[in-house]
């Protein structure tokens, strides 16, 4: 005999784009689940460095793009969640860095200035006179340029955590070989059913939202969509550990005006309390094709040459690749908003970056108001921890 579940939604995906839709449409008053097939957090969200941005870095071939105005608001906004004045409360979520900075060397340093005196973007930018440089900067044996940004940055172990934390009830981890998605007579998907536990039963949900970074392709494969199509952009990211590194939050802009910074580093500590410097930027996307040694020795050669004034002989550096997951919706571009396609009862979603996962949120919120997907009074909250186990944490790669 199989048992039989309902529910309005049911989301697969346990990182910070599954979870804040969790939050959303429960606040909504929707009864929604959340399903994960590994750990939560496992996949891009740990490997994400935690930057709320609001598109400057986007603009730096001296014009505003539409990715860049699509982004501009996300930092206030994501503040006023932090504050515990927006629908989702992070109040408890940890702050690595109130400010991000952009450093630029002498050799750009004028049409720099000239780029960000022309343009404006939402927030405030500015050039940060020596005096009130941090300290890591303050000790700087090269000449350069320091501006402050709008930007900031989280910890996502901590996002992680306090988005889980309301909904613990309602996230299951599943055997990805355990489940397979069914039909109604008009051919859209309207339940999942599951038959290798000790007793099959299955889900039935008014609506499907996959929102699983690189997994959403085994799902739409899964649920046999069609129209939905995923690309991946790999990355080769390098962080390195040191008792005496400093805390440092910057984009470093190289010779040239790419819409990518050189290098980008956030700062973070491992679980002995060591800091970690989590490096992306340029140096992530061009080193794909590098091996280990290759990857790691280019950013050591790097680092030494934007920062001769730190010592990195006793830091040790590691590398691992992470595939970030996008739609393919024009040949392959970049891109630049939140996105979903909606196929046969699914949803399948892609915040595209960590920071506009709100604006995904918003999104799938206005299309279901639209098109009249409402919480329904008839689905009960069954106690489904009685067939399925609670998912678990991952943990950051340094630790």
């Amino acid at each position: 005999m199989t048992s039989s579940y309902s529910t309005d939604i049911v989301i697969f995906g346990g990182g910070i784009a599954g979870l804040w839709l969790l939050n959303r449409l429960r606040n909504q008053g929707y009864q929604a689940i959340l399903l994960e097939t590994d750990k939560l957090g496992s996949g891009q969200t740990l490997a994400s460095q935690g930057i709320i941005h609001g598109g400057l870095k986007y603009a730096l071939n001296g014009a505003l793009s539409s990715g860049a105005n699509i982004i501009s608001d996300m930092p206030a906004l994501w503040r006023s969640a932090l504050a515990g004045k927006a629908d989702i409360d992070l109040r408890e979520c940890r702050v690595l860095s109130e400010h991000y900075y952009m450093w630029s060397d002498a050799g750009i340093r004028s049409k720099l200035k000239t780029f960000l005196g022309s343009k404006s973007l939402s927030g405030r930018v500015s050039a940060v006179e020596k005096q009130d440089y941090p300290d890591f900067f303050r000790a700087a044996t090269v000449e350069g340029t320091l501006y402050k940004l709008p930007d900031f940055v989280v910890d996502t172990n901590s996002l992680l955590e306090v988005l889980a934390r309301k909904q613990r009830d309602r996230i299951f981890k599943v055997n990805p070989r355990s489940y397979k998605f069914e039909r109604n007579e008009s051919g859209l998907v309207n339940a999942i059913s599951f038959s290798g536990e000790e007793e099959p039963f299955s889900i039935e949900a008014q609506k499907f939202i996959f929102s699983a970074g690189k997994g959403n392709q085994q799902l739409i494969d899964d649920a046999g969509l069609v129209e939905p199509k995923c690309q991946l952009r790999p990355l080769n990211m390098v962080y390195v550990k040191g008792k005496n590194l400093p805390s440092v939050f910057v984009h470093c802009i190289g010779d040239s005006f790419s819409l990518t910074p050189k290098l980008t580093i956030t700062s973070h500590s491992d679980a002995q309390g060591e800091t970690v410097w989590y490096l992306g930027g340029e140096i992530a996307e061009s080193g794909v094709d590098k091996d280990k040694d290759a990857q790691t020795h280019s950013a050591r050669m790097l680092l030494t040459t934007l920062f001769p004034w730190i010592n990195f002989e006793a830091t040790q550096f590691h590398c691992f690749t992470i595939d970030r997951a996008e739609a393919n919706v024009n040949n392959n571009y970049r891109p630049e908003d939140a996105h979903f396609i909606e196929e046969s009862n699914v949803l399948v979603a892609w915040p595209t970056k960590l920071t506009l996962t709100p604006n995904l949120a918003d999104n799938i919120s206005e299309h279901f108001a639209a098109s009249g997907v409402v919480p329904s009074t008839a689905a009960s909250e069954q106690n489904l921890g009685d067939v399925l186990e609670a998912a678990e944490f991952a943990t950051s790669r340094w630790d």
